[in-house]
């Protein structure tokens, strides 16, 4: 028996992974909000030892991770066996960047004889294509913009840091940290106009380095939204390492603002 876990977090991404593999066992964590709609089996981080007894008798062979997990507080004093044991690996790296999190947490649940793959391994179309996907063309200076973001995320990539970037106009008006991209996009859309000499690209990318099955870039419509209210001309992904969740609505964002989408490889 091999049988795939769906381990839900918030947004759209499990709820879409849930539909197109109904069969795969749901589960969530505490403390940890989820839209999946039906039968979730909820664990405590707290007592890993007991979610990984639970995934093993139900044949659970592989685990996909999906939407917003956070970082739950843990209390000691409620850890079960198999979370003492991992304890000393674990607490000091809640400290680090998420990308050294969560290869550990890869690595824990690998270690478990439980493999973790990507959403965009079980979900077809999700990652952003290379080339013009939405809007007007990119004027040279947006495509200028997006390779100074570029150099900056590869730049930063080694200090853990986030996945975002604007520049307009060669100057940086942001870089996303852990706060996320809403809050990278309202901090840009508050600039002084006389700061501005362009309106400025967006740009979405992976960290270097960065293992893709768990925390792979994503947008959505409400980063179109937010993008257009920071005042960019569009928005630039890294070509087939950025998914676009629920892509319908995306578009349709991104027709209503007239914001182009390029896909790039960077």
């Amino acid at each position: 028996m091999s049988r795939l876990a769906i381990l839900c977090g918030g947004g759209q991404l499990p709820v879409a992974l849930c539909a197109a593999h109904p069969d795969a066992l749901r589960i969530g964590l505490e403390g940890v909000d989820h839209d999946v709609v039906g039968p979730v089996e909820i664990h405590s981080i707290e007592k890993l030892g007991g979610l990984f007894e639970a995934l093993k008798s139900q044949g659970v062979t592989r685990l996909v991770m999906a939407g917003g997990l956070g970082r739950p507080a843990l209390n000691p004093a409620n850890f079960d066996a198999g979370m003492m044991a991992i304890a000393p690996r674990l607490l000091p790296a809640l400290q680090d960047g998420d990308d050294a999190l969560l290869r550990l947490v890869i690595a824990i649940f690998e270690e478990q004889g439980i493999a973790v793959v990507g959403a965009h391994e079980l979900l077809e179309g999700l990652c952003a294509q290379e080339g013009l996907i939405a809007g007007p063309e990119p004027s040279a200076q947006a495509l200028t913009d997006a390779s100074k973001a570029a150099d900056i995320l590869l730049a930063l990539s080694p200090l853990d840091l986030g996945q975002g970037a604007v520049v307009a106009a060669g100057l940086c008006l942001g870089i996303e940290t852990l706060q996320g991209t809403d809050a990278l996009l309202r901090f840009v859309s508050e600039t002084p106009e006389a700061l501005r000499r362009d309106k400025g690209v967006f740009l979405k990318a992976p960290k270097r380095g960065q293992d893709l099955r768990v925390d792979m870039p994503a947008i959505g419509p409400n980063t179109v939204y937010a993008a257009a209210k920071a005042g960019v001309a569009g928005i630039v992904l890294s070509a087939n390492r950025v998914m676009i969740l629920e892509r319908d609505k995306t578009l349709a964002a991104l027709q209503e603002t007239g914001l182009f989408l390029l896909g790039r490889v960077i």
